[in-house]
């Protein structure tokens, strides 16, 4: 994390006056894929952003100065996790000249848009303002992907008003009927979140996601898992944003919260108890201060009868998954293949890291029939006590 603190010092100079050439050097066509943060004047761009990927808590959020110009964080947290976040000023108007529509909307591009839903009538000028921005990043990328998060919805908080899902469905449907009525081939998802619960990193779990290449092949690896181990859901984290990059194919997705939780109870357990080494092998104020090696994991069991396991995958990912807490499980299997899953991301990993150094990143993730690491999913075990017909009468059960 002090690595991206550097990152954005380095392009600090961008913050006011910017220029085109500057900015397009900065912003090089390196593989990474970029994040492009818009909104209003304290919509809460910069707030989130500190919160998903500098680990600032909600509450100093309050203590931010509005952005005054273009910021940019670096995050590489991981080969798969690779991304430029562009943080501009709150109604930032492309028309001034400073930053050419064209520098910014080329290349591999998404946008966030960010809309506070506690603004009352000033909601209705911050969806003017993304319709103009649609409208010109259509122009220049008709095939940029845009996210709009309608942020700020604490439900449990004092400002928590009855008429919450009426303006919530008011902003989506003035969105959408304007995009229809210009004909506009432009289709937004659209996210619910605050900084002060998990909404916020599930709904970036699913943007960062759509700019993995590999996530296709992750989610492949992960159904595998689940076929053959009785997993009833399984996720990849990023352990230190706590997004996660993929999931397997199942329709069960109410499992984030916990997950998430697992991560943190793994972390702050092992700054407790853990020795942590530096690079030279020694220990000290020039230690590390994150505690995730090789050797984490943890097996939680819950009163409702579920347990989770979390195991290492790299340093800077983590295997989460859900299981029923069922004694006819063989756990020499289950840790076999956990064992294979690791092995089938370290060849995903492998071609990954291979493509960032040429700066040909697949745009489509791998799709071939020979990509790596599904040798490891056919070889993962499938325990002899598990009937497809016990799995059907599970499923009914969670539904």
């Amino acid at each position: 994390m002090a690595q991206n603190n550097s990152q954005q010092e380095d392009v600090a100079s961008l913050a006011s006056g910017f220029e085109n050439s500057t900015v397009e050097q900065t912003l090089g066509n390196d593989g990474r894929s970029r994040l492009l943060m818009l909104g209003a004047k304290r919509s809460g761009k910069t707030s989130i952003i500190q919160v998903v990927f500098q680990k600032m808590s909600p509450h100093e959020t309050l203590f931010l100065d509005p952005t005054a110009g273009l910021e940019i964080t670096e995050v590489s947290n991981s080969a798969f996790v690779q991304l430029q976040i562009l943080d501009f000023p709150g109604g930032y108007d492309f028309s001034d000249g400073k930053l050419r529509p064209e520098v910014v909307f080329k290349h591999d591009a998404a946008i966030v848009f960010v809309i506070d839903q506690q603004d009352g009538q000033e909601d209705l000028a911050a969806v003017e303002h993304f319709l103009d921005v649609a409208r010109l990043a259509h122009m220049v990328n008709p095939k940029l992907s845009i996210d709009v998060l309608i942020h700020k919805v604490e439900i449990d908080s004092d400002n928590y008003h009855d008429d919450l899902n009426e303006r919530v469905r008011h902003i989506r449907q003035v969105i959408i009927e304007q995009l229809r009525e210009e004909q506009l081939d432009v289709h937004p998802t659209f996210h619910l979140t605050s900084i002060y619960d998990h909404t916020i990193f599930e709904a970036f779990s699913r943007i960062v996601q759509k700019r993995v290449p590999q996530t296709s092949q992750l989610e492949k690896i992960l159904s595998g898992l689940v076929e053959n181990s009785r997993v009833e859901k399984a996720y990849v984290f990023d352990v230190i944003s706590k997004i996660y990059i993929a999931t397997d194919n199942s329709d069960l997705d109410h499992f984030y919260e916990l997950c998430s939780d697992a991560i943190d109870v793994v972390i702050d357990v092992s700054r407790i108890y853990s020795v942590s080494k530096d690079s030279k092998g020694g220990s000290g104020e020039g230690a590390s201060i994150f505690p995730y090696d090789s050797k984490s994991g943890v097996v939680i069991r819950m009163e409702n009868s579920y347990v989770l396991h979390l195991r290492e995958v790299d340093s800077f990912l983590a295997l989460v998954c859900v299981m029923r807490n069922d004694p006819q499980i063989n756990q020499g299997l289950l840790e076999y293949n956990f064992d294979s899953f690791k092995k089938a991301v370290a060849e995903v990993k492998a071609r990954s890291i291979a493509s960032l150094r040429s700066g040909a990143r697949s745009k489509g993730g791998l799709r071939s029939s020979n990509t790596p690491g599904l040798s490891d999913v056919a070889d993962m075990k499938t325990s002899d006590s598990v009937t497809k017909k016990g799995r059907r009468e599970d499923d009914s059960k969670l539904r």
